[in-house]
């Protein structure tokens, strides 16, 4: 057992206040978005141990490489699946399943982004399927914005499903010990419920308006998926491995084994796979390929962020906090937990949800004692998670899928603009949280 570190703070300066400073530093520099954001956590966590609210060693000791490994693992396995061409086949196939028919695509569509999502990064999903959308759109001769917007909400509702589908449910499911199966069997079918609920509002706005001639139908109906496939033995070694790897994720328990391991032993093993038949140098440079894919601003902005809460959380404001959110609800769980799904969403679709979780995990965790042990925090560690995986659709800065999609419209002379995704899209966000909430007190309170 590693003895908890006491904060000696320079100067015998206060270390809450010392903390806490840096943390609202920290916080409102990434929101400015005038620096990288991983720059600024980095900055953060080495002014938490310059200063003495943490040394080296509790420091790293407040990184979770549990979620590190996980993300750099599937990131990984993604960056070598997609040259494949799958998620373009998939794609594809969707629009000729439903026949060419224009609302038919964009709900197909929003359903296979959704699907994609709880396996893949949500950033990821929408790097794929959008070119193939903006593709078939062109030929269909119809607007590409209803099908982009669509799908950037489709895959933030999505990646809620499942542990692996979205950064805040990485972080949920590492720090608290919450399984694959837990997320697939607790969020899943309210997400379903999410989905159906979106595709109506969608038809509502969009559905009855869209027409394209037949003659544009059968120029989709011409596109051959089977050309999306570029490399037929990639796809059967990515797919294999995708298998072992999901099905490790649902027995994980009876195996003994963490998430990360899991996906970093997946990654090996594609990369074997991958590289095998190979000669040395030939080896060297698709390794490098693959490695340098990696989004590693995201997986330092994560090193850096868990170092800057552990401070705080050492400090002792995150206590503060918890018993000041205790006092406030009357330590009622009911209340509680539809304040934290209530706020998780509009301070979601505000501000990266990625911080807010990772200072929201410890605070929770502070409440056990309240709320009868870790057991009874379960409506709120779902309650987190759905506020701020879904309130994130709410503005066009509310999550990385967003500003992504919205970087390719804008090249592709499709323009997204802050107020008009706002009218449409946080009234839809708004109806995923009555949606949840209505599950969740239900279910669980």
């Amino acid at each position: 057992m590693h003895q908890e570190w006491v904060p000696n703070v320079i100067f015998g300066w206060s270390p809450l206040w010392v903390a806490t400073l840096i943390m609202v530093a920290t916080y409102a520099i990434i929101m400015m978005e005038r620096l990288n954001r991983a720059i600024v956590a980095l900055v953060g966590a080495a002014l938490m141990v310059m200063l003495g609210v943490l040394n080296q060693q509790a420091a790293f000791r407040g990184i979770d490489f549990n979620t590190i490994a996980l993300l750099t693992g599937m990131m990984i396995i993604v960056n070598i699946t997609r040259k494949c061409g799958i998620f373009q086949y998939l794609a594809i196939w969707s629009a000729k399943w439903v026949k060419a028919s224009p609302w038919g695509i964009l709900l197909m569509l929003s359903w296979v982004t959704a699907i994609v999502s709880a396996l893949l990064d949500n950033v990821t999903t929408v790097l794929l399927i959008v070119p193939v959308t903006l593709a078939i759109t062109k030929e269909l001769d119809v607007a590409p914005y209803p099908f982009l917007f669509a799908e950037v909400l489709a895959s933030n509702i999505g990646g809620t499903a499942t542990l692996i589908g979205d950064p805040p449910n990485i972080l949920i499911g590492s720090s608290v010990g919450l399984s694959f199966n837990d997320f697939v069997v607790h969020l899943t079918p309210v997400i379903i419920l999410v989905m159906i609920a979106q595709g109506a509002m969608t038809h509502f706005v969009w559905g009855r308006k869209m027409y394209s001639t037949p003659e544009r139908r059968a120029a989709v109906m011409a596109f051959r998926e089977r050309e999306a496939i570029t490399d037929t033995l990639l796809l059967k070694q990515s797919m294999f491995v995708m298998a072992i790897v999901i099905a490790a994720f649902v027995v994980a328990r009876a195996l003994a084994l963490e998430p990360g391991t899991i996906a970093m032993s997946g990654a090996a093993l594609l990369l074997l796979l991958d590289n095998y038949a190979h000669p040395a140098e030939h080896q060297s440079k698709k390794v490098t390929e693959a490695l340098s894919e990696v989004e590693w601003i995201t997986i330092f902005f994560f090193m850096g962020l868990f170092i800057v809460v552990y401070g705080v959380e050492v400090s002792g404001l995150l206590k503060m906090i918890a018993e000041w959110l205790v006092r406030t609800t009357g330590g009622d769980l009911t209340v509680t937990t539809l304040a934290v799904l209530w706020a998780s969403a509009f301070l979601s679709a505000i501000i990266d949800n990625i911080p807010f979780v990772a200072t929201m995990i410890p605070v929770i965790k502070s409440m056990a004692s309240t709320f009868g042990g870790p057991e009874g925090l379960l409506p709120l560690w779902w309650s987190l998670s759905l506020g701020a995986c879904l309130g994130g659709n709410g503005t066009l800065i509310g999550a990385s899928a967003n500003l992504t999609v919205a970087g390719i419209g804008d090249r592709a002379g499709v323009p997204f603009r802050f107020v008009a995704f706002l009218l449409l899209a946080f009234p839809m966000m708004l109806m995923s949280i009555l949606v949840s909430t209505a599950y969740v007190y239900l279910r669980y309170l």
